[in-house]
């Protein structure tokens, strides 16, 4: 006899559960990031996927009906409005920037000069609300115009500046963030009925997955502020401020996503790693710009009772044995090109693992290519517990046929 949907959210949602905890689970679980993909299996654009929710959401019913995996995902939180409302110049997405057809894009910028590191230090709340952000986004110029606000702690003296705040350019730029404040206010209850709609077909939505978000400290630094060039040239040029902001970074970091978590119930903190891995600095640089501020990062959501889900982006062989200094049980690692032999004998013991099937795999390989990997996989990274197969990039362009093969094969080799 079939299982109900009660009794698969509970099965998936235990299995679920002790892998991300270092224990055995039944087998190893599969979670789908479906992404973009969905659009491809309605023969929709993905423009049409990103602006209709509720087309999105029946899209990802049927694909986890049709893929039985433990979890399955969507767009969720990525969604083009917000970048949109406020002329967002740090991405293109679907139909903004993008032919329709094509996924969302990150676009690096150079958007804190060399010479502003002081002003950053020296106060970054106020840097950012009127330089970094009009320089970001189109639509906030207008909050370069704002008076600085320390000074009307001075009282009545201070409170003509505040006829700045009734410059058009200044409204306009007010008017654009309370407009994002009410998109994300009205999808709050739409998410919570779509998560309930998972759960009553059988799929648990929030075990995992992140309800905030963070950057390593030199991350953010490069990412979004000084850009990869920038900041490798500060590495030489100024390394004692770049180690600076990276410490006032740390700490913007930490308390905001240890809010935000609270506000939204979930304990996942995702943070991606995009300059620590293998080929982008040497370890000497490693060991003094990345991993010391990421280890107190980490340290720091650990305090305040969150789960660091770090994403390993690239390859992180020559610096497995950092992450052995990790609170163990504490974090989640997803990896993505790293050696799975290695990665499993060093730090399967300290975090758990996730990702690691290539993408490119259930784009161009065959099936019995993308079965042979996967019992291989379930057999190293799957031993004893502690891993949650998934894909370790963007499934976005993704053959729908692989990906069925790819789930059956984790069902049937995936005895742990």
């Amino acid at each position: 006899m079939s299982k109900t949907p009660e009794e698969l959210l509970a099965e998936r949602s235990k299995r679920l559960e002790d892998a991300y905890a270092l224990r055995k689970p039944d087998r190893t679980p599969i979670s789908l990031n479906l992404g973009y993909m969905l659009a491809k299996m309605g023969g929709i654009t993905c423009q049409e996927l990103d602006a209709d929710p509720e087309k999105a959401q029946q899209l990802l019913e049927q694909a986890a009906l049709y893929f039985q995996p433990d979890q399955a995902v969507g767009l969720g939180a990525f969604v083009s409005a917000p970048s949109v409302m406020l002329g967002d110049r740090l991405s293109k997405w679907p139909g903004y920037g993008l032919p329709p057809d094509k996924p969302m894009q990150f676009i690096e910028g150079e958007y804190m000069k060399a010479e502003e590191y002081d002003e950053f230090l020296d106060d970054p709340s106020n840097y950012t609300l009127r330089k970094l952000l009009p320089r970001m986004y189109e639509k906030l110029d207008g909050l370069a115009l704002l008076p600085r606000i320390p000074m009307l702690a001075t009282g009545y003296p201070a409170f003509a500046s505040l006829a700045a705040l009734n410059d058009p350019r200044v409204v306009a730029s007010i008017e654009a963030l309370a407009k994002v404040a009410r998109f994300h206010l009205e999808r709050i209850p739409v998410a919570k009925k779509h998560a309930q709609r998972m759960a009553a077909l059988g799929f648990p939505t929030g075990i995992g997955r992140w309800g905030a978000f963070a950057l390593a400290p030199f991350d953010f630094m490069s990412d979004t502020l000084r850009g990869m060039r920038g900041v490798f040239l500060d590495m030489r040029r100024c390394p004692d401020k770049l180690l600076a902001a990276e410490e006032k970074a740390r700490k913007i970091c930490a308390e905001e996503a240890i809010a935000a978590c609270r506000a939204s119930g979930s304990k996942f903190v995702f943070i991606p790693l995009h300059r620590g891995s293998d080929g982008f600095m040497s370890l000497e640089q490693f060991e003094r710009f990345y991993w010391p501020q990421l280890k107190a990062l980490v340290a720091d959501l650990v305090a305040g009772d969150v789960v660091p889900a770090l994403f390993y982006e690239g390859v992180w062989d020559k610096r497995l044995q950092y992450l052995r200094e990790l609170p163990v049980g504490k974090t989640t690692g997803r990896f993505q090109s790293t050696d799975i032999s290695k990665l499993k004998e060093t730090v399967g013991d300290v975090l758990s693992i996730s990702g690691c099937f290539p993408a490119s795999l259930l784009q161009v390989g065959t099936p019995q290519e993308v079965r042979e990997l996967t019992k291989k996989m379930c057999g190293i990274l799957g031993k004893g517990g502690g891993f949650v197969m998934g894909a370790n990039s963007s499934m976005d362009e993704c053959n729908p046929d692989l990906v069925k093969v790819w789930c059956d094969a984790t069902r049937e080799y995936g005895a742990c």
